[in-house]
């Protein structure tokens, strides 16, 4: 571990990677809230005391209020005030287009004036009446701030509310409205869900054949194997996190805890889907409350105590919480797209990374585990360094054990200088890493390591790729994990073979490899190929690489 750079409190980076540096972490963080708000405190060691006895409203409670706490702990640990205080900022100058969206566009402009009123109203004539009184061209953040100033002194200010409202309706429900805003937030409504309507198509008839597209203004253009979906910026995560209703306060969160019938049974969708919420109990409606409120640290530590995978779920990859999510008969809270966004937002604070690798080893928002157990002694081998294997992987180090973990691929090394493991697999000093950027390669030229299993061979552009090394890093830096590519078990290593090493257990985790075998006629012919089948190849043979030959 590199030497020599310190932090505050006293700490070091190398106490981050070692237990007995994570307890007296723990016990700065627990002075620190004793001396920010000593009735805090009192509830959040009652609490670690007796976690099931906090379970549920309380411990929500609890979390949402440490978060703030955690954000400025971080902050001065790290040295990051400042960064952290302008991204804050950032949240705090995005605050009124999600009242006024709320309060004015959608409870007072679009009920006043409805559709065929709107579309009776000359957009551009309204909106040239109203840049003088903004002070500008009509941005949708100027705009909000100014109705926001004119609200909380209506007696003065009726007529330019009247005109702002007539704006609104015509931006909100007209489709030149629409096309103009299309870029926005502020003046979307929430559409209906047709469960038999879920995708927009167009239909085309080609030699005879009635053929199904996606509608030109909705395609993505791909340029090689690049990222297609950056995904969401700040201004519409928190226009989801505000869109959300935070049901925890009524226990009604069923993004995390599944949507019931009255029988207590989970419901199901159209299609017969059962509508269990996401399979981690991930604590989504206290996340948003956080984000919302403008801490994204707080946020992202709410994220970790039950999803210290998150770099490999969110956006793209998962979205079992929206389709339990409370809003059923219109468009979801995008859950999976404010999680994303918190943890990009974190990351691209100096020492992003190391802020986000050191929550998955201490949370104190995690009542029952804020810490890594002791050492029990025991040594797992875990097999496939899948999404399955590598989250299993984090939960037995931090219950106390050690971990082999084995892969069929060959696994590719990691610059030893930040991986802290050198080629033959020994350890070495490594240093902390301050701008996460270093650790992004462009999708169509970064080597294809190995790591990830399905996420790696498996996962489209339109998912970033390069959080699989953070994943990484965040085990292969731990001195109670060693992995190996190359090793089939089975065969170079077999379970009698893996108990005469010593190991207590094997926890099999070889996930999606075996393809699913479509039942239809000549599926197996010569020339149809699997589609994991395919994808395994068209990564692993390098494809997807612009200088690449490979014939797929």
């Amino acid at each position: 571990m590199t030497e020599g750079i310190t932090l505050a409190f006293g700490l070091r980076f190398a106490d981050l990677y070692h237990r007995d540096g994570l307890v007296r972490l723990d016990g700065c963080f627990v002075d620190f809230l004793k001396v920010q708000d000593p009735q805090l405190h009192g509830r959040l060691m009652a609490a670690r005391a007796a976690p099931e006895q906090a379970a549920g409203k309380p411990e929500s409670e609890l979390i949402v209020e440490l978060a703030p706490v955690l954000d400025a702990f971080i902050a001065e640990l790290f040295g990051i005030a400042h960064e952290v205080g302008a991204l804050r900022s950032r949240h705090d100058a995005l605050a009124p287009l999600y009242s006024v969206k709320r309060l004015f566009v959608q409870r007072r402009a679009a009920k006043k004036y409805g559709p065929d009123q709107a579309a009776g109203f000359d957009g551009p004539a309204l909106r040239r009446e109203l840049e003088p009184l903004l002070g500008g061209e009509l941005t949708e953040l100027r705009f909000a701030e100014h109705v926001d100033a004119w609200m909380k002194a209506e007696g003065d200010n009726a007529t330019a509310l009247d005109l702002a409202a007539r704006y609104a309706a015509w931006a909100t429900h007209t489709p030149q409205g629409q096309a103009l805003h299309k870029a926005g937030v502020l003046f979307k409504l929430p559409h209906k869900v047709d469960p038999y309507h879920l995708v927009p198509v167009e239909t085309e008839v080609v030699n005879g054949v009635t053929m199904l597209k996606v509608p030109r203004a909705l395609r993505r253009a791909r340029d090689g194997f690049a990222l297609t979906d950056p995904g969401t910026d700040l201004t519409g995560a928190l226009d989801h996190a505000n869109y959300c209703i935070w049901c925890h306060n009524q226990g009604k969160d069923s993004c995390s805890k599944g949507l019931k019938e009255k029988n207590g049974e989970f419901k199901k969708s159209t299609f017969g889907v059962t509508l269990a919420g996401c399979p981690l109990d991930e604590k989504i409606s206290e996340m948003n409350l956080v984000e919302a409120g403008g801490h994204t640290i707080g946020a992202l530590g709410i994220v970790v105590v039950d999803n210290p995978m998150c770099a490999a779920t969110g956006h793209r990859i998962c979205n079992d919480c929206m389709k339990a999510c409370i809003y059923q008969k219109q468009e979801p809270v995008d859950i999976p797209q404010v999680e994303t966004r918190v943890l990009k937002d974190v990351l691209a604070l100096p020492w992003g990374f190391e802020i986000y690798a050191l929550l998955t080893r201490w949370n104190p928002l995690n009542l029952r585990r804020p810490l890594p157990k002791p050492a029990s002694g025991r040594k797992v081998l875990v097999v496939g360094l899948g999404p399955a294997g590598f989250t299993l992987a984090h939960h037995l180090m931090n219950d106390g054990h050690t971990v082999v973990a084995i892969d069929g691929l060959k696994i590719e090394p990691l610059d030893a200088a930040i991986s802290g493991v050198d080629a033959g697999g020994a350890r070495t000093p490594f240093r902390p890493i301050r701008d996460a950027a270093e650790l992004r390669e462009p999708l169509e030229s970064r080597v294809m390591a190995g790591f990830g299993g399905v996420a790696e061979y498996g996962i489209t552009v339109r998912w970033d790729k390069n959080f699989l090394k953070l994943i990484r890093l965040l085990l292969e830096r731990r001195r109670e994990f060693a992995m190996f590519g190359g090793v089939r078990f089975g065969g170079t290593l077999t379970i009698d073979s893996a108990f005469a090493l010593g190991f207590d257990h094997i926890a099999l985790c070889a996930g999606a490899g075996r393809p699913t075998i479509v039942p239809m006629k000549n599926g197996l012919a010569a020339g149809v190929r699997q589609a994991s089948d395919f994808l395994m190849a068209l990564q692993l043979t390098g494809a997807a690489k612009t200088d690449s030959l490979a014939n797929l």
